[in-house]
């Protein structure tokens, strides 16, 4: 019998990389979590949810700390995807799998495009002569979709957290919380 294969998921407590933790385990991959703490204002929100949504779904969870003396608030953040993922290929734990994110289309971050995930790949490649992929399910998607397809798969979002600036969902203040009003309208 063959064993399932790898994903890692890059997992921020919020409601697109919920949806990669559902959508791999129905794949039957042996799936992971891994929640990086880098000074985010909403840090501490957001673990707890990354934390309740590995647990719900019984997935190994792991939590880095990257201390970059500075904290950061809503909006864009230079390099963030990519720091996540050099972060996570460096700590990876098993040689041949997916490193997985919730990233989707109709955004207008660079770090959310096709030709972001296929920039990625190539220096996967570099590192891991092509045994990890660099896997976005919903890349095409829209964030109205990805919603959709968690409510039909009775994803718990009541569990995910989204709010960049860590207050009450939806704040209304945020780019996230934009998003979120315009899901549950």
């Amino acid at each position: 019998m063959q064993s399932a294969q790898n994903s890692l998921v890059l997992h921020s407590g919020g409601i697109d990389s919920t949806a990669c933790v559902h959508y791999y385990l129905d794949k039957g991959f042996n799936t992971k979590t891994l929640f990086i703490d880098y000074g985010q204002v909403a840090m501490e929100k957001e673990r707890t949810a990354s934390i309740n949504i590995a647990n719900h779904y019984n997935v190994k969870h792991q939590i880095i700390k990257v201390d970059f003396k500075r904290s950061f608030s809503k909006g864009k953040i230079v390099g963030r995807n990519a720091f996540f993922l050099m972060t996570a290929l460096m700590n990876i734990d098993f040689n041949v799998g997916l490193m997985c994110m919730g990233i989707h289309s109709g955004t207008d971050y660079s770090d959310c495009s096709v030709d972001f995930v296929k920039n990625i790949q190539n220096i996967f490649d570099i590192y891991t002569n092509g045994t990890i992929v660099f896997s976005t399910p919903f890349i095409k998607c829209t964030k109205s979709e990805i919603y959709k397809y968690c409510k039909d798969n009775k994803i718990p979002l009541e569990l995910t957290y989204s709010c960049e600036l860590g207050k009450k969902q939806p704040c209304g203040n945020c780019t996230s919380c934009e998003d979120l009003i315009k899901l549950i309208a």
